[in-house]
């Protein structure tokens, strides 16, 4: 599916796809967001750009002289997005090509990124004059949406911090696996924005011709510098709270292995006396007394007191 977008007036106007012939409407378009491309749609794009249209694999290496180059169909930026899949974040790899006359965004998956600013160019709220500024734009889309999603961690995490430090019936594995989504969750974030970083510095060196974008750029690194320092004050609370999450259940645990302990100690000599007088002995004088059951039974109860009001004495109960 081709998406295309005209710069009107100094907005950005997404243009309707009608029955003409498809490469005479791209051509026409400032900039063409490709989302899961059918082969007629990538066969226009290679025309455009007189080379293949990368590939998934491709678009996803890590190396950076693979994910920011120049060469002659344009500047090439393959940055990671975030996205959501079945309540999870995940991270997705977008190709943006820049050209002269255009700007190219070739991706596989939806991102929320994408949709708010299609959303916005249709209520005339998104403002560009070239190429240069509308992959800028999108870059100021994609931080201002990871600072969204911090904010949004930081909200649950004070949700589960209350839960862990002062809910007394809280479920705390519910807390570690609640943890363990946000820890997923922020650790996407992070790496997204170390990858914009990356980016924004390429875009730095190269869009000298624009030194307002450049200025924005530099704005757009301050913003991801704040960004990443909460998203390591979110590790760290993430961190606190899973280690008091398991301090408070290994505090549970030894309480019930302690009731278990010290009910066996109690019960030890009063079973220690039961047992004597089950031996099958004949010369027992004991079994001859007339007092010598109800001694028997004294003599077991005492003797499972004892240790449960030393212990009671000393504090462990």
């Amino acid at each position: 599916m081709l998406r295309l977008f005209r710069f009107n007036n100094g907005l950005i106007r997404e243009i309707p796809v009608t029955e003409e012939p498809l490469e005479a409407q791209v051509r026409a378009a400032d900039w063409i967001d490709c989302y899961e491309a059918n082969e007629e749609e990538r066969a226009i794009l290679e025309k455009l750009l007189m080379t293949d249209v990368p590939e998934q694999d491709e678009v996803d290496e890590i190396e950076a002289s693979a994910r920011c180059f120049v060469d002659q169909a344009g500047i090439h930026v393959h940055s990671l997005f975030l996205t959501q899949t079945e309540g999870r974040h995940t991270t997705v790899s977008v190709a943006c090509i820049l050209q002269p006359e255009r700007l190219i965004t070739i991706r596989d998956d939806e991102i929320a990124d994408f949709r708010l600013m299609r959303m916005r160019a249709r209520r005339g709220q998104l403002e560009s004059t070239h190429p240069s500024e509308a992959l800028v734009t999108v870059f100021e889309q994609k931080i201002e949406n990871h600072a969204d999603n911090l904010e949004h961690i930081h909200e649950q995490l004070d949700k589960v911090s209350y839960l862990v430090l002062e809910d007394e019936e809280a479920e705390l594995e519910e807390a570690i696996s609640q943890l363990a989504r946000l820890e997923d969750s922020n650790g996407r974030i992070r790496l997204c924005l170390m990858d914009s970083q990356r980016d924004i510095s390429f875009l730095v060196r190269h869009l000298r011709q624009h030194p307002e974008l450049r200025e924005t750029c530099r704005e757009i690194a301050r913003d991801i510098e704040t960004l990443m320092s909460h998203s390591a004050f979110l590790f760290e609370k993430i961190n606190f709270l899973m280690g008091s999450t398991q301090g408070f259940i290994n505090i549970e645990q030894n309480q019930i292995i302690k009731t278990f302990s010290i009910a066996a100690v109690v019960f030890l000599p009063p079973t220690l006396i039961a047992s004597i007088y089950g031996m099958n002995f004949e010369f027992m004088p004991e079994l001859e007394w007339l007092l010598g059951y109800p001694g028997a039974l004294v003599l077991m109860v005492g003797s499972g007191f004892a240790p449960y009001w030393y212990f009671k004495r000393k504090g462990w109960l």
